[in-house]
């Protein structure tokens, strides 16, 4: 039995979700981000237990196909991310159809009805929040920042930081961390 499950974004949300499984007994194969393959199908008092354990943390059981489909699609943008370089001439559109053997058109028609914005506009947000992280930890320079996550140039990745946030990178590096967001606020 396969169960898809909101607001995974990292790895310390698998070992969460893990030890709730091993917490309920549940037998598992493997967890992913996202995703849960378990060995045996859940009757529904178990599933409905382990679905208030994981609200109880800001998980959330999907159990509609659209929601899945969202999620999936959130999670490899947050992985592509996250991984901190994001190869020059990337697209989103040959990318997301690659991952989920589906063609961007019907991707990309639902995930504003259920978001509220664009898969573009997502990408960008989580973009930004790297850039955020980046900045605050001082780990990079700015130039280095703009090539990493496949912007055209410094000036570029300025322009939308400034658009999106309301200040430059380096006004924004002084503040701190008190502007970072969440990952699982960046929708709508």
């Amino acid at each position: 039995m396969k169960l898809f499950i909101k607001n995974m974004v990292c790895p310390r949300c698998i070992t969460s979700v893990e030890q709730i499984l091993s917490d309920q007994r549940i037998s598992y194969k493997h967890v992913m981000l996202g995703e849960v393959d378990l060995e045996e199908t859940l009757i529904e008092q178990t599933l409905t237990e382990l679905s208030e354990a994981l609200e109880k943390v800001g998980f959330e059981l999907l159990d509609d196909a659209k929601s899945q489909m969202i999620d999936r699609i959130k999670t490899l943008l947050i992985q592509k991310v996250q991984e901190g370089e994001i190869e020059p001439h990337f697209s989103l559109n040959k990318y997301l159809s690659g991952q989920l053997f589906r063609e961007y058109s019907s991707i990309s028609k639902f995930f504003p009805e259920v978001e509220g914005i664009t898969i573009e506009q997502y990408f960008i947000l989580q973009k930004i929040e790297k850039v955020k992280e980046l900045l605050i930890y001082n780990e990079q320079p700015l130039g280095d920042i703009a090539l990493n996550l496949c912007y055209s140039s410094t000036q570029h990745l300025s322009t939308q930081f400034k658009r999106l946030t309301g200040m430059t990178p380096t006004q924004f590096k002084s503040m701190g961390a008190a502007h970072r967001k969440s990952i699982d606020d960046l929708a709508g």
